[in-house]
């Protein structure tokens, strides 16, 4: 086992600003209050909004997932005032979008491009990276549903499903449960959609060349 602490300097990099974390009605939500003192610690600049499904609040609190720097923590639910839409203020506000952990029904949800919350909606409208960190109960990962959702996020040029690592189900007690990847591999990935949408593609590199009729004189 590595010795290796999560606060001793050894997080990614991460070159975007504002970050909309999904917290989803999987176990390992329970794990949130560790992972956003984490990311408060190793990212000062970071600003990151909460947003909590109503499934989530079985393992998590919102005051928990609430802080100082971070503000309240939401939940992900339509407000009462319908002039506020809150999908298009997150969507163009995050430079970034994580599920951590997300449900195996969140992830179905957003392959089929459902929009039925506002952080559903504003994860499938942004160009932002969004990446979907899975927790899921034993079988999850192995089936055919989850194989075809992941196949349809795939497609999404700036959307990642992080692999699942094995855990412990809390209904079982056997090590047959799929925990989502550590915060650390998630920031990784988000990093690295976030570089590959920034980088330029092959027609914008080098000088461009005018077309040949243009050069050629007309006889």
């Amino acid at each position: 086992m590595s010795s290796t602490s999560p606060f001793d300097g050894s997080a990614p990099r991460l070159g975007l600003s504002r970050l909309l974390l999904i917290v989803t009605g999987s176990y390992s939500a329970a794990n949130m209050p560790f992972w956003l003192t984490w990311l408060n610690e190793v990212y000062p600049h970071l600003q990151v909004k909460v947003v909590v499904t109503t499934s989530a609040e079985r393992f998590v609190t919102l005051q928990g997932l609430s802080s100082h720097r971070f503000g309240d923590a939401l939940r992900d639910e339509w407000p009462l005032d319908d002039s506020h839409a809150r999908h298009v203020e997150w969507a163009q506000w995050a430079d970034g979008i994580l599920v951590y952990p997300a449900t195996f029904h969140f992830l179905a949800r957003l392959a089929l491009g459902l929009v039925d919350s506002p952080a559903l909606l504003a994860a499938q409208c942004t160009t932002a990276p969004v990446i979907v960190a899975p927790g899921l109960p034993p079988g999850g990962w192995q089936s055919p549903a989850c194989a075809g959702h992941v196949a349809a996020l795939s497609t999404r040029p700036n959307t990642v499903v992080v692999p699942p690592r094995p855990g412990v189900s809390k209904t079982t007690g056997r090590p047959d449960a799929w925990a989502p990847a550590l915060m650390p591999a998630a920031i990784r990935a988000l990093e690295g959609v976030r570089q590959r949408l920034a980088a330029p593609s092959p027609r914008d590199a080098g000088p461009k060349v005018p077309d040949r009729a243009v050069q050629e004189p007309v006889q």
